[in-house]
């Protein structure tokens, strides 16, 4: 049966000037008015394209919950809010909350490369990867619909090594990684998951 699952990564949490930080799990960041511009226009694109949402699934950081509610403010019938665990972020260790110049101090640019492109994750940071892939796995086997979704960039990875053919699509790609604001759709149909789109912005 067709299934259709579209993964956006929450808008943006810094400010024009401000100093990015390596955020994880332990800290709850608000959107900042670009994030929510970002929402509003996913939003926007989403519905002017004729998408209608079965389920609706988000992080359970403001972040991701805010985003989410920006999407489907946009959708005339949207359907309910699940707050899904395995969607939440993942801990930075020592390196959460730093800025990215004193993580690549500490680890490394290589350590930093081999998270991108493989989700290696780097010492000292919990992933719980096992956890994140279960989840993904039970989303591709679940009923056919169309979903949409709101986590984060550690998390989002997932998706791509959740399965064999994905893994395989996803090798084509420069980074696994997704932009503030970006999404990705995978569907499934014959049994099979393809990537149709991965980092797009609105």
């Amino acid at each position: 049966m067709a299934l259709s699952v579209t993964i956006v990564r929450h808008g943006d949490t810094f400010a024009p000037g401000d100093t990015p930080r390596r955020i994880g799990a332990r800290t709850d960041l608000p959107l900042v008015a670009s994030g929510r511009e970002q929402a509003e226009s996913l939003g926007r694109v989403l519905a002017g394209s004729g998408q209608v949402f079965d389920r609706a699934l988000t992080a359970p950081l403001t972040r991701s919950r805010e985003t989410l509610a920006l999407i489907l403010a946009a959708h005339s019938a949207p359907p309910p809010v699940e707050t899904a665990d395995w969607l939440n972020e993942i801990d930075h260790g020592p390196d959460e909350d730093m800025p990215e110049s004193a993580v690549i101090a500490r680890i490394g640019a290589d350590a930093i490369a081999a998270w991108d492109r493989d989700a290696h994750a780097p010492d000292g940071w919990s992933v719980d990867a096992d956890r994140r892939l279960a989840g993904w796995r039970a989303l591709w086997a679940s009923d056919a619909g169309n979903i949409v979704l709101v986590t984060s960039n550690g998390a989002a990875r997932f998706a791509l090594l959740s399965d064999p053919g994905l893994r395989a699509q996803a090798a084509a790609l420069p980074t696994l990684k997704l932009r503030t604001g970006s999404f990705g759709t995978i569907v499934r149909a014959d049994g099979c998951l393809r990537l149709r789109d991965w980092n797009r912005r609105a």
